[in-house]
């Protein structure tokens, strides 16, 4: 691997599907201590599982980032097991499909909860424990091209997003002088279960169609940045949004 993250722990949301399970797994790769939150305790043990057998130490823990009370103790736990965290990726998310005049309050305060609210209470209790801690550490969060364009039907979701790369450079700033780099990945389309349906769909393959490349990516296209952000190697990298789309936003 490019990058030697031996020694260090990350912790990593959303990750029982999806890019956050990818994400553990490049990490895992790399040298890296993990510890793997998510709703689903089952996907989380099968997770583990792999992971131990690949070598790399981890702990499973079981968190819903929507509810604030849980994120300290989440923390807690996966410090008690396998220690300090030195990185965190931002990954949990979610999204509802919906034209803006149909997406009900409820809907509404579940995408800005999950890909919002959460991601920024979980990267201030975990800067605290940074700062106390000293030696700084790397905060990863995963927005999208939807930060910086409009994607049909995702009002919500776009602007989640827009405000985690907002939320990247506020607190990439304010946290600078202690050390601690906060950078967004902000990826186009992955086929993931958030959109598998979609993309099967021939309104979805008429999409794909439209992309510079006429493809989707890969998740293994994020692996080289993912890396990049949690090591040394960026040192001089924080408040940056790194858009990683194939061309799909051109």
């Amino acid at each position: 691997m490019p990058f030697d993250l031996t020694g260090k722990t990350a912790f990593v949301t959303g990750a029982t599907s999806g890019l956050g399970r990818h994400f553990a797994h490049v990490l895992a790769r790399s040298g890296c201590d993990v510890a793997i939150s998510g709703r689903r305790r089952e996907r989380l043990e099968e997770l583990k599982l792999e992971l131990s057998a690949a070598g790399c130490r981890s702990v499973a823990v079981t968190l819903d980032v929507t509810e604030a009370s849980s994120l300290p103790v989440a923390l807690d736990e996966a410090e008690r097991q396998i220690g300090p965290i030195h990185i965190l990726v931002n990954n949990a998310g979610m999204n509802v499909q919906s034209a803006a005049v149909d997406l009900d309050p409820e809907g509404f305060d579940q995408v800005m909860g999950t890909n919002l609210r959460g991601p920024f209470l979980l990267a201030t209790e975990v800067a605290r424990r940074m700062i106390a801690r000293g030696g700084g550490g790397r905060i990863i969060n995963i927005a999208s091209i939807g930060a910086f364009r409009v994607l049909p039907g995702l009002t919500a979701y776009c602007m989640s997003k827009a405000g985690i790369a907002m939320m990247t450079q506020c607190l990439a700033r304010e946290w600078a002088r202690y050390g601690i780099n906060v950078n967004s990945i902000c990826p186009g389309y992955i086929e993931t279960e958030l959109n598998q349906d979609w993309f099967r769909s021939e309104a979805g393959r008429a999409q794909v169609k439209s992309f510079p490349r006429r493809q989707l990516m890969r998740e293994e296209d994020l692996d080289d940045m993912l890396l990049l952000l949690a090591s040394d190697s960026s040192a001089a990298v924080t408040g940056a949004l790194l858009t990683v789309d194939d061309g799909q936003s051109l």
